[in-house]
């Protein structure tokens, strides 16, 4: 199982939920607000929720009762996402909370029975395709909508630009599909991969893009992304790391200064029946 290995730190969570959020497509949150059920009540399923994020952004734009079932293989993560519900919904309907410790690549049909919408945040690239292909089928078997936000793209823009900013693109993106012992991760192809596959379940889906934009205000934020950023490329190219070593130390002191915009590509998908 690919994502058991990819432990995210609640610290990077933090950082990056104020730009999660300015990121998703909210255009997406009016087609699931046609489709409150009739009796006014949410069962959503949120799949490697981390801290709980997505709930916490979403719960107070959809109308109605709200229960969210939160899925991590990782309890800490879980505790932090019990501790910090979702504020009231749209129109002021409670909000309630329960976590299982799931790893969502091995869900069945009946772990999501009764489900109106199943979530997940920044997942489907680190997954692979026969991970993405058993999930795929678990949602669709729940028979409802299904929303993936902030999925990577590959397309990174940094301005001002740089004569090696390709090169460590282009790495980090061979980074993004590595093989693991679970198989090759997705990576930027994800978002394709999955469009793909909901369509030959017979779904509809709707992709809408969702970009970080990271100016002077998001400086920390854009320090960190770019040691992770760089760190990845390096790791998959060793002979990048002599050169990439100015390189990072010359754009984290534009970062840290306020004087470097970074644009890193994401995709809504929202999955309807």
């Amino acid at each position: 199982m690919t994502v058991e290995a990819i432990r995210v730190s609640p610290g990077w969570l933090d950082l990056r939920e104020g730009a999660d959020a300015a990121a998703r497509a909210r255009g997406l949150v009016r087609q699931l607000r046609r489709r409150l059920s009739p009796d006014g009540h949410w069962v959503i399923h949120d799949l490697a929720c981390g801290s709980g994020a997505m709930g916490r952004w979403l719960a107070p734009l959809l109308p109605g009762r709200q229960r969210w079932v939160l899925h991590d293989r990782d309890a800490d993560l879980l505790a932090l996402a019990a501790a910090d519900v979702p504020g009231p919904a749209a129109d002021g309907a409670a909000v309630a909370v329960e976590t299982r410790l799931s790893d969502i690549t091995q869900l069945g049909r009946d772990d999501l029975a009764g489900a109106t919408l199943i979530t997940a945040s920044a997942l489907l690239d680190l997954l692979t395709g026969d991970e993405l292909a058993a999930l795929s089928q678990a949602c669709a078997g729940a028979g409802c909508p299904v929303l993936f936000a902030l999925s990577v793209t590959g397309r990174v823009h940094l301005a001002p630009a740089d004569p090696l900013d390709s090169r460590v693109a282009a790495a980090f993106d061979a980074h993004q599909r590595r093989m693991t012992p679970g198989g090759r991760l997705l990576g930027p192809d994800a978002v394709e991969a999955a469009v793909e596959e909901f369509r030959r379940l017979g779904a509809e889906v709707i992709v809408r893009p969702s970009p970080w934009r990271l100016g002077a205000a998001e400086s920390r934020l854009a320090t960190e992304w770019l040691n992770g950023w760089v760190g990845a490329a390096c790791e998959q190219e060793g002979g990048l790391a002599a050169d990439a070593d100015l390189y990072r130390r010359r754009r984290l002191r534009e970062a840290e200064a306020g004087r470097l915009a970074v644009t890193v590509g994401h995709a809504d998908l929202l999955v309807l029946p």
